[in-house]
């Protein structure tokens, strides 16, 4: 039988590959993360075509009060509304055994942030061709949800409001999906009280800051200070206090990237600037237009996004040899524990991990033998290919922040 753990003070039994708990028509295989509202589970369908999804389960405390169930449930319906390859995929609300839950597509990697960390760890950066793909991907995601209409045809005029690195997540399949609208949902029914902040500073609007009324404009800019971070691999807004950097994103004076990172050119200068642009004015109007001119750059660029999969499993190798292990134990661990003789067989089980049973450890081993990358920044895909790539000057060299930040975290 599968574990039959009881809950204690309304915690929920997490489960592991190798122990599957039942919850619902799903069994739990581990927890993901944990936030304020809801918990999150990698999970696995019990019937049917085995798949691997994330459950995000409401935290018991908060389901006491009707007006959180009603956020929770609206946030689960405007997701499944978010059908775009941009936008995890929602696949169903539920409910079980009193508990909340939204089950969401599974994507198999990690979000950006811990990209832009393990970079500065390693003493390397996102190479530009990769940076203005995955900027591009969220321009794309983020245009799709701005012009998203209700079934009655009414465009619902959804505004993200916390676009950030830890809310966009690279798959080791190399896909970049936007993963959470949470905040968005709420102008749905809650409207916001002007000066009311949401979100993170250090990625939030001049207009933002200071409490006005929001339109896509403000997600533009999000996706700017996104871009510039991920050429220079520095944060954009900082402060010693709170007030020192809402004062700095409320003056937004960017300086161009071009300036921590020779790799850039003239034109992405142009783009991220325009993207950055103080007044709301003189910024790029809708988020497709970012994405069109960060798309017409990638052409040029000869970028192929088969090599942000192979950055991204080179820059986690032991990770990515673990979600695949990992993977295949959730899948094929049956009830009671038991893990049955495997067939050689191919195709894919789940959506952002291809997992199959011999070819699942061939590509373990073969990630776990992956030269680590090289300390020095190399840019794929990036003009004409040179035989040796001239090793930046030391300006170039990242400073430290993101490094420092999230070591300090530890």
């Amino acid at each position: 039988m599968v574990s039959e753990r009881p809950s204690q003070d309304g915690k929920m039994s997490p489960g592991a590959p190798n122990d599957p708990v039942p919850f619902g028509k799903y069994y739990l295989l581990g927890l993901i993360a944990r936030g304020g509202m809801a918990e999150v589970y990698r999970a696995r369908t019990q019937v049917g075509a085995k798949r691997l999804l994330a459950v995000k389960v409401m935290r018991p405390q908060l389901a006491r009060e009707a007006r959180f169930i009603d956020m929770f449930h609206r946030e689960g319906q405007l997701a499944m509304m978010l059908k775009n390859r941009c936008i995890v995929e929602t696949v169903e609300i539920g409910q079980s055994d009193g508990r909340h839950y939204i089950a969401m597509e599974y994507i198999g990697g990690r979000d950006l942030t811990q990209v832009l960390r393990r970079c500065q760890e390693t003493q390397q950066r996102i190479p530009v061709p990769h940076a203005v793909y995955i900027a591009a991907r969220i321009a794309e995601g983020l245009h799709f949800a701005h012009n998203l209409a209700g079934p009655d045809g009414r465009p619902l005029s959804i505004v993200n409001r916390d676009v950030s690195p830890s809310n966009v997540r690279m798959s080791y399949d190399g896909d970049v999906k936007l993963l959470d609208f949470g905040i968005a949902q709420a102008l749905m029914k809650f409207t916001s009280e002007i000066g009311i902040l949401k979100g993170k500073f250090s990625y939030m609007s001049p207009e933002q800051i200071r409490g006005m009324p929001l339109d896509a404009r403000t997600d533009v800019f999000s996706a700017g200070i996104i871009l510039h971070e991920m050429l220079t691999t520095e944060k954009l807004f900082r402060g010693d206090t709170e007030f020192a950097l809402m004062e700095k994103v409320r003056k937004a004076e960017v300086p161009p990237p071009s300036n921590f990172n020779r790799r850039v050119t003239p034109e992405l200068d142009a783009i991220a600037q325009k993207a950055l642009a103080r007044d709301v004015a003189d910024r790029y109007q809708t988020a497709s237009q970012l994405a069109t001119d960060l798309d017409a750059l990638i052409a040029g660029y000869r970028f192929d996004p088969k090599e942000l999969r192979q950055f991204m499993r080179q820059l986690f190798r032991k990770e990515y040899a673990k979600e695949l292990e990992d993977t295949e134990t959730s899948l094929h661990t049956e009830p009671g524990g038991s893990y049955p003789q495997m067939s050689i067989s191919s195709g894919s089980t789940s959506p952002g991990m291809n997992v199959i049973t011999t070819t699942g450890r061939m590509e373990r081993q073969l990630a776990r033998n992956t030269p680590v990358p090289s300390s020095r920044p190399t840019v794929q895909g990036m003009g004409p290919p040179a035989p040796r790539p001239e090793p930046p000057p030391p300006e170039d060299k990242p400073r430290g922040f993101w490094g420092s930040l999230f070591k300090k975290r530890k």
